[in-house]
């Protein structure tokens, strides 16, 4: 069983802060090639775990704007990703069921289906207020750029949660020296 890595849920919030209304040139901006929000959540989540899965297709990685894993940019496949049953490398969570929004916490993800089958749009939870409700839930987002926008402002169809459980570290291989 690989080690897990805790989530580094400031690291995540600060980057997401940092980056909401621009975009960190070390990664390409696919807002006009079909929207960028899943590509900045996908950064914010590096910045929190540091680990990326190289697996071709069903990874979870980053290398330049046309060697990615779908999972870095396609909100459907950002969810596969990080609610799998496998324990391979990278970062992993847990939907959360509506009627538990008091598990959630800065740094966990958010996903809206609007008028399409498929959902479409990833923002990070950056702050939650007391009591939970989607008012008081707070998100920083990038193809409907935003930060400490209320999740209440949004108009969809459906909404799921993703909360962040940590990082599986990478297995050593065989010969690595340890």
């Amino acid at each position: 069983m690989p080690n897990i890595i805790p989530y580094n849920r400031q690291a995540a919030v600060a980057y997401a802060h940092r980056w909401a209304y621009g975009r960190n040139p070390i990664f390409y901006d696919y807002e006009l090639i079909g929207g960028d929000c899943t590509n900045f959540a996908s950064q914010c989540l590096y910045a929190g775990t540091g680990i990326m899965n190289f697996t071709p297709t069903f990874g979870w990685y980053y290398i330049d704007a046309n060697d990615k894993a779908p999972a870095w940019t396609g909100v459907p496949y950002f969810f596969n990703f990080i609610t799998r049953k496998e324990q391979t490398q990278g970062p992993f969570g847990a939907e959360v069921p509506a009627e538990r929004l008091d598990i959630l916490m800065p740094g966990d993800f958010v996903q809206l289906r609007f008028a399409n089958d498929i959902y479409g749009h990833t923002p990070i939870i950056v702050e939650i207020k007391r009591p939970v409700s989607l008012d008081n839930i707070l998100v920083a987002a990038h193809s409907q750029n935003a930060d400490y926008r209320p999740l209440s402002s949004y108009s969809y169809q459906e909404i799921r949660f993703i909360h962040i459980l940590g990082a599986f570290s990478p297995r050593p291989r065989p010969f690595d020296v340890i």
